[in-house]
């Protein structure tokens, strides 16, 4: 199969070139790397790489094809797609297209051809970093031009723009037994069927709806979801939360609901060098010792004190979880009122199974509410 050249260029100018892969154009975003060896649909369809270029490390991708059942949400919201070298043919029953042909049905710019490990390296080194990626203009210098001249993540608010512009209801499974709201800030698919398995039904609001208008709902908790950007730049999601907390209804939070949820107690967030991305992360439970593997895609982390509980507007609270490759905060936990979060992602998708039990200690506060 015949593809363009490409070229893919760093804000520090480090160039790689290879083939153009999916659509051709240009793109511009943020390069970050996944460590996943496997679920690259639901990767491309997870609304929280908004505005990323994603390096998938491991070396082959597209055997599986693409199908209509996996993805995450109704498109594919990465900005840009870096892979080594691509399927030829896909093997697996399930599959419906090439990823090739989905990428360029979708207009996602992509790159392959390239050492994908050299950039992981280089990116672990030197940071996640605006990057460009371009079929139509292969000169570097011309294309780091526009690298630099595009926005940084730090400050971003983007939870917005994927969240869900109306209102929607995912029903109970069987019987119901709860009523969640959650905030959309960029929630995948599988997470509120998880609780729908559960018997919870969840109805998905936007990320602008207020605490009040959660509260209208007249939920036995509330759930806030997992989405792209800066957490810091998110104070009507925080004041959501506060809002809920206040009126002491159940709060669970993943991935940037944790974050918030570390806002809304008063504590401060900052962006990590290269972030966490793949669903190989070891995870422990403080208060039990146990080790999870784990999915996660977050570019930014709570700052919180590891040395016991902290005081906070809402009582004592803790770090519950923390990642065993580097010691970032994974969890937060309040001891006073009925709210924790996690900063990975126990729907598994795609992912290990793990941390499931998370959504079953949901449901066990809402009970005892």
């Amino acid at each position: 199969m015949s593809r363009p050249p490409a070229v893919l260029v760093l804000e520090d100018g480090r160039t790689l070139r290879g083939e153009g892969y999916g659509a051709v154009g240009e793109v511009v975003g943020e390069a970050v790397f996944t460590t996943a060896m496997t679920g690259y649909q639901e990767t491309l369809t997870d609304p929280s790489y908004h505005r990323q270029v994603v390096v998938m490390t491991a070396p082959h991708i597209g055997n599986t094809g693409v199908n209509d059942e996996d993805a995450e949400s109704d498109r594919i919201w990465v900005a840009g797609f870096v892979l080594r070298e691509p399927d030829r043919n896909p093997s697996s029953w399930r599959s419906q297209r090439r990823l090739e042909v989905e990428l360029s049905r979708q207009d996602v710019v992509g790159i392959t051809g390239i050492d994908t490990r050299a950039l992981t390296r280089h990116l672990r080194a030197r940071g996640a970093m605006r990057v460009g990626v371009s079929t139509v203009d292969t000169d570097a210098d011309s294309v780091l031009t526009r690298v630099l001249a595009a926005p940084a993540m730090a400050g971003a608010d983007l939870a917005r723009d994927v969240s869900t512009a109306t209102p929607y209801v995912v029903p109970a499974v069987g019987e119901r037994r709860y009523t969640v709201a959650a905030l959309d800030l960029g929630i995948k698919s599988m997470t509120p069927r998880r609780m729908a398995e559960r018997g919870v039904e969840v109805h998905v609001l936007p990320a602008s709806t207020t605490g009040a208008e959660l509260l209208d709902r007249g939920p036995d908790g509330v759930f806030f979801s997992n989405g792209p950007g800066d957490p810091a730049a998110c104070d009507y999601a925080v004041e959501a939360m506060r809002a809920v907390m206040d009126a002491g209804v159940p709060v669970f939070g993943i991935c940037f609901g944790n974050q918030i949820l570390g806002r809304a107690l008063g504590l401060g967030t900052y962006k990590l060098g290269y972030g966490h991305r793949g669903v190989n992360q070891p995870v422990q439970d403080r208060a039990t010792g146990k080790v999870a593997v784990t999915a996660h895609n977050h570019g930014f982390a709570v700052d919180a004190p590891l040395d016991g509980p902290f005081a906070t507007p809402y009582g004592l609270a803790e770090v519950s979880h923390v990642c065993l490759n580097d010691g970032v905060v994974e969890g937060l936990a309040c001891r006073d009122l009925p709210a924790f979060g996690v900063q990975y992602h126990p729907e598994a998708a795609a992912g290990p199974h793990d941390a499931e039990y998370l959504f079953d200690d949901f449901c066990d506060l809402m009970r005892r509410r």
